[in-house]
């Protein structure tokens, strides 16, 4: 047997060994949050990376999914407008710090062990400076033995995703209803959303359906609301764009309730009810779906919460150009303030039930798990969903590790019995 000259064996070694690796850079733009801030300073995150960075007190965190284990090579590009600056980089509690200056160029900040896969938080604080702001950053580039193509980031902006990355994935639930044997007139739901998972800019949808959505959100520290949304037949984000035998027509709304348009994803009818709905309790949602003959459909919602011990309508809405029962059931969690996407929320939902034309109760216990495109694009990857105690769940945002693969199949118990609710005594 031949044998292979050391030099040239040394050298196919190294060739394989970086085979797997990459350099890859990572816009701070769409990966990055300010998680610690004084408020005295005037610091911001847009497309182009970090702004009117000042204060020695403020700290960026830049998140990015790493597929194995292994070395990480850390640089930044750094743009220093005048003066120099001492910054400091601190992942896993190793920190190592860089001086900069000068116009935008890569920086070579150092080397960290990774000891498995998973998501890496970059902290990054400002220590001393002689200028203005410490610096203008756009990217961090990552490189070594742990990086290869299975990293997840948000690549670019193109398609505005460092607006729907900073967001985080949403993620659904699609209910299995083919087997119930007979169209669905009313569906039920309940929702709980666990003490400390109430996070400003979570909606928690629970009776979504192929022409609307109905659940519950957090809107700021001080106003939460119960909204209930149809949209209109004509595709559009203007709610100005439809034309008059298009639009959603108000049917009746609940008392205290607010009505209007909504548009930018779709346009439609939009209601809330402003409610001081509290985590850990347990609320329920009905929405019902009834045809008529001049090819509408009537959608009405009801919210029954344990604090009144009652139904109370939010409101009916009707859709021209649609003559149908309900169909394609879901429910959705999802975070609409970019600025809290890196913290983690989830929701239980349970005991969902389905009354068809006939009268008759139908339990629904089998769902299949769905991402948006932030997820399938492997954007972020801090996505799940799953059984727990008898109820499905949804998590998302918080760039935890375990996600859910896309499609899984669900399925809890049935309850013993149906919901017991009057029907006929319903506003």
């Amino acid at each position: 047997m031949k044998r292979i000259p050391v030099l040239l064996l040394l050298t196919i070694l190294l060739l394989t060994a970086a085979a797997g690796q990459r350099r890859l850079s990572v816009p701070v733009g769409g990966n990055s949050w300010i998680t610690t801030h004084s408020g005295s300073g005037n610091e911001t995150i847009d497309a182009k990376g970090w702004r009117n960075w000042s204060e020695t007190d403020t700290v960026f965190s830049v998140y990015f999914y790493l597929a194995k284990p292994g070395s990480l090579v850390l640089s930044g590009v750094f743009g220093v407008p005048n003066g120099s600056s001492r910054v400091r980089f601190a992942i896993g509690g190793v920190a190592q710090s860089v001086t900069v200056a000068g116009a935008a160029r890569e920086t070579r900040i150092g080397e960290w062990k990774i000891a498995r896969a998973g998501y890496v938080r970059v902290d990054v604080q400002g220590l001393s400076r002689t200028g203005t702001v410490f610096a203008n950053v756009e990217n961090l580039v990552i490189s070594g033995t742990a990086v290869d193509d299975g990293a997840a980031f948000v690549r670019s902006n193109d398609g505005n995703y460092f607006y729907w990355g900073r967001r985080g994935p949403s993620v659904h639930l699609f209910y299995d209803t083919s087997k119930l044997g007979g169209e669905i007139e009313y569906f039920y739901n309940e929702v709980t959303v666990p003490a400390g998972n109430d996070v400003v800019g979570s909606y928690f949808a629970a009776d979504g359906f192929g022409e609307g959505y109905f659940g519950f959100q957090v809107n700021s520290e001080t106003e939460r609301r119960v909204l209930f949304s149809v949209w209109s037949p004509f595709q559009t984000d203007d709610p100005s764009k439809i034309p008059a035998d298009k639009k959603i027509v108000l049917v009746r709304k609940g008392r205290d309730v607010a009505t209007g348009e909504f548009g930018n994803e779709g346009s439609g009818g939009q209601s809330f009810l402003r409610f001081g709905w509290k985590a850990g309790q347990t609320y329920r949602f009905l929405i019902k779906a009834a045809p008529l003959k001049n090819n509408f459909t009537n959608y009405t919602a009801w919210f029954y919460a344990p604090e009144e011990a009652r139904w109370r309508l939010i409101a009916s809405f009707s859709r021209p150009a649609t003559n149908t029962y309900l169909k394609g059931l879901y429910s959705f969690l999802e975070n609409f303030i970019p600025e809290n996407g890196n913290v983690a929320r989830r929701a239980f939902y349970g005991n969902q039930w389905a009354r068809l034309r006939s009268g008759e109760w139908k339990p629904v216990t089998e769902a299949s798990f769905s991402i948006d495109q932030t997820g399938k694009r492997n954007y972020r990857r801090d996505y799940a969903g799953g059984v727990e105690n008898g109820r499905f769940f949804l998590k998302n945002c918080g760039f935890f590790d375990d996600s859910t693969p896309f499609q899984t199949p669900l399925s809890h118990p049935a309850a013993a019995s149906p919901p017991k609710i009057d029907l006929g005594k319903l506003e």
